[in-house]
Order: structure tokens, then sequence, then C-alpha cells
């Protein structure tokens, strides 16, 4: 049953190809939404987590988690923090560490299995509202699903969630990142990385060495010798089986969707678990057609993004 069969998104027709369909909203979508509190709050290793609110005195609240080398302000972000906001919740969206307005403090940064901080969100806001509710994209989705799979029971108040695009199984998507027409997108992410490994290692001197920088081709590369290390993992394989979402998934008690395109460009076929999905009874799989990398843009300019729509219909309605 948690298999949904019947998905009816259809992407606009001059969205041709999945390539298409993962730049174009990434870079031309605008979203015109009020200006969020800011709020920075203090982690329990020292370190800081700057966190975007959007308030209407709900005891609903929606909590955003964004990809890989994302941020709150990304038109994804807004979009969906948008439609909730519209439909009586409370937002809140946050940044990962590296990832807002300063860099943070430790040697450390973000990665696909940092659940430690989302937990830190999670606890921040939870005093003030009854029902929370989680949306995570990408890297995002990785990390909401292992969460929600390593808390089990001890988080009554989340009732549901929805993650967009999840690489569930790291190693094998990252190769796919890595590999032919896809390549680009591997590049655009590896040149921030660097930046920021490099920004890093300026002001935590002999902390991060540099030496390997200039052979890092691929990201696997990048988590091979920087974020498995830098977080207390051997190397790249070791950070991809232990953080993979995948393995999860049958630990998670409320229900939840998983949103993947089947022609996401930067996914697996081991995202695709159909097998699993008959042996789940609250994870929910749906696997359109069309849709590529966080994008699933509508036909009908006017309307919401498919996400959008899935994820308010899933938290407030049913599968």
């Amino acid at each position: 049953m948690p298999l949904i069969q019947n998905s009816n998104y259809n992407r606009p027709k001059w969205l041709f190809n999945s390539h298409l369909e993962t730049i174009y909203p990434a870079l031309f979508r605008k979203v015109d939404f009020e200006s969020p509190h800011k709020e920075r709050i203090k982690t329990s290793d020292g370190d800081f987590l700057e966190l975007d609110w959007y308030k209407q005195r709900s005891a609903k609240l929606l909590i955003i988690s964004h990809g890989l080398e994302g941020n709150s302000e990304r038109a994804y972000m807004v979009g969906m923090a948008k439609a909730f906001f519209q439909n009586q919740f409370d937002v809140l969206t946050w940044n990962f560490r590296g990832c807002g307005e300063e860099m943070n403090n430790q040697v450390i940064f973000y990665h696909s299995g940092a659940t430690y901080d989302l937990d830190e969100v999670v606890n921040h806001a939870a005093k003030d509202y009854d029902e929370i509710y989680l949306v995570g994209f990408s890297l995002g989705g990785n990390l909401t699903l292992k969460y929600l799979g390593e808390k089990k029971s001890t988080l009554p108040k989340i009732k549901k969630s929805v993650t967009i695009s999840v690489p569930l199984h790291l190693g094998s998507s990252s190769k796919k990142i890595s590999s032919g027409g896809n390549i680009l997108y591997s590049k655009r992410f590896l040149r921030t990385l660097k930046e920021k490994v490099i920004r890093k290692s300026e002001a935590h001197p002999g902390k991060i060495p540099l030496s390997a920088i200039k052979n890092i081709k691929t990201l696997a590369d990048f988590d091979d010798y920087f974020t498995g290390p830098l977080h207390g993992f051997a190397d790249a394989q070791e950070y991809y089986e232990v953080n993979s979402s995948i393995f999860f998934l049958e630990h998670i008690e409320v229900p939840t969707l998983i949103l993947n395109a089947l022609n996401d460009p930067f996914l697996s076929e081991n995202c695709f678990p159909k097998g699993l999905a008959n042996q789940l009874d609250l994870v929910y799989f749906e696997y359109p057609k069309h849709g590529g990398h966080v994008g699933f843009s509508p036909a009908d300019s006017t309307q919401a993004f498919y996400s959008e729509q899935r994820a308010i219909e899933f938290i407030t309605k049913g599968f």
C-alpha cells in the first residue's frame, strides 16, 4: 500500500527533459513572500545555527531542511514556506552549518547525516507548538529520514514528514551525479565546497590539510578527503554507509512521504526501493515519471509546485 502507483504530476511541455526540469526553477523561480524573522541559536558544542521564522501564532509548525550547498533563501524553501503559511502553519526554515550568512565557528560544517543539528532545531522550537511537521529537500531529505529513523518514539510532537528528491543511498547517488552529463552539477557543487574548505582552513590553521584539494574531481573525492574525515568517518565509503537514510526507513514511526522523480539526474536506482516500499506501513513512496531534481514545476504557472501541493495534501489530509 505505501507505494503510490498513480502519481498525477504532469510537467510543462517546454521542460522536456530532466536537466531543464532541474535547472530552470533553480535559476529562474522567484517567490514573492514576506521577509522572515531571523534568529541565531547556540548549539551544544559551542557553535551556532541560523533560523528563519514565519509566524502567525499557529499551534502547528513546519520545519524545512534544504539541500546540498543550499540555504533558507532558496526559492524551493521559500515556496514551500509560503504554501504552508497560507494553510495556517507557522514555518521555520534553517541553514546548515556554514550555509547561512556567516561561516560557523567549529572546524566541522554540515553533512548528509548530521542529525544532531536538526535535533537542536526541533528541540528549540518544540516548546511553543502542539504539532511539528518536517519537510526535507535532497540532502535535507536524507537528514530528515535518518533523524526520524534514529529517534523513533522519542518525538511525540512530530506527526508527519515529507521528503523530496532524496538520495536514499548516498554512495551510488554520488556516482550518478558525477557521471555522464550530470558532471556539470557535480562541478558546480565542488566549486563552492572547495571554497568553503579553504575558508575553514584559514580559520582553523593546521586542522584541514589542503594538499589534496587540487586532485579532487568528484563529490566522492571531496567526501573521501574532507567530509568523511572531518566528521569522524574513515573515508567516503564509511560516511555513505553510516548516513544513507535507506537503512533507517524501517524504524520511522510517523507517516512519511518520499517524493522522488524517476528521471532525477541525481538519484541512483537504489533511491527507488519498490520492494522495501511494500514492506513498510508508514513510509509512502511516490515516483512520478518526471520532475527532475527538486523540480516539479507546474504546467500552469499560476499554480503551486507539485511538491508543495503533495506536501500540503499529505500532511493535512493523508496519503
